[in-house]
C-alpha cells in the first residue's frame, strides 16, 4: 500500500485524475470504477478539465458503479446512476452505453448483483477503482464487519452511514435503508485501488485503514491484501497517522518512472 499525503483535497483530485489520464493513454478502453459523494468530485471536474483541455482521450472510457440505492425510482436525482451520469459520463463527454452499474429497482435484487458481479467479470475487470472511506471505516457500502471475501450484494446501511449521506436528500427519511455494493472481495479484484480521504473528519477511520491491523471491523483494512493499492490523503485526513513522515519522504524519493 502507498500513502501518499497531498495538501488539500484539490491536489488530491490533480494527483488522481493525472494517474487515470496515464491509464487511459495506455489503455484507451479502460474500465473506471468510480464512486459517488462530495470527495472523488476533485478528481471528476481535474479529469473533465483535462479531457476538455485535449490532454487526454476519454472517447473510448467505460465507466463503472460501486453501488446503487436500493428501491430508489428511475430517474431519481439521487440515484447513484444518476449521479455518476451527471458528474462522470456527461463531464467526460461519454455516451450513456459507456456506463455500467447494478440494477437497483430489480424485483430480484439477488439475481441483480450476481448479475453485476457477471458483468464486471465479462468486462475483463476493473482497470482503477476509486473509494472513499466512510467515517467507520467502510468502503463501498461494506459496513463495518463486512466480509472480506465478500460479493456484490444486498446491505443494510447503518444508522451512521444513512445519517452522513441525508445531506443529499430534502430529508433524513428519504434515504434508503439498503444498497447495492460491489463486495470487498469484489473490488480487490480492481487492477489498481486508489482512495481519496479528506477532511478531519475522516483521520480516524484513515489512520486505522492502513496503520491497525486488517480486521472485517474496518472494511477499507482490507487494501492492505492488495498488491497495487494507492491512499490519497489531505493533510487534515493524515492527522491521526503515526508513520505521516515516513510516508512524506518515501513519496518525495519516488521515481516519476514509477507513476501512481
Amino acid at each position: 500500500m502507498e500513502v501518499v499525503i497531498v495538501p488539500d483535497a484539490r491536489a488530491g483530485g490533480e494527483l488522481i485524475a493525472g494517474a487515470v489520464a496515464a491509464l487511459l493513454r495506455r489503455k484507451p478502453d479502460a474500465l473506471l470504477g468510480v464512486a459517488t459523494g462530495s470527495t472523488p468530485l476533485p478528481v471528476y471536474e481535474a479529469l473533465a478539465a483535462r479531457v476538455g483541455a485535449g490532454a487526454v482521450d476519454a472517447s473510448q472510457a467505460r465507466i463503472c458503479q460501486l453501488d446503487e440505492y436500493v428501491g430508489l425510482p428511475a430517474g431519481h436525482p439521487e440515484s447513484y446512476r444518476s449521479v455518476v451520469l451527471r458528474e462522470v459520463v456527461e463531464p467526460l463527454g461519454l455516451d450513456e452505453d459507456a456506463f455500467m452499474g447494478p440494477d437497483g429497482a430489480a424485483e430480484d435484487v439477488q439475481a441483480a448483483c450476481e448479475a453485476y458481479d457477471r458483468a464486471l467479470r465479462d468486462a475483463g475487470g476493473v482497470d482503477l477503482q476509486l473509494l472513499g472511506i466512510g467515517t467507520d471505516g467502510h468502503i463501498g457500502f461494506n459496513e463495518p464487519c463486512s466480509s472480506l471475501a465478500s460479493r456484490t450484494r444486498i446491505k443494510t446501511l447503518t444508522r451512521q452511514t444513512r445519517e452522513d449521506n441525508a445531506r443529499f436528500f430534502d430529508s433524513p427519511d428519504e434515504v434508503p435503508h439498503h444498497v447495492i455494493t460491489q463486495g470487498i472481495g469484489t473490488i480487490l479484484e480492481a487492477r489498481h485501488l486508489v482512495l481519496l480521504a479528506t477532511g478531519a473528519g475522516k483521520a480516524d477511520a484513515v489512520a486505522r485503514a492502513v496503520e491497525g491491523p486488517v480486521a472485517a471491523l474496518v472494511p477499507a483494512s482490507a487494501l492492505q491484501l492488495h498488491s497495487h493499492a494507492t491512499v490519497v490523503v489531505d493533510e487534515a485526513a493524515a492527522a491521526g497517522l503515526k508513520l505521516a513522515d515516513y510516508f512524506r519522504a518515501t513519496y518525495a524519493a519516488k521515481p516519476d518512472w514509477q507513476g501512481l
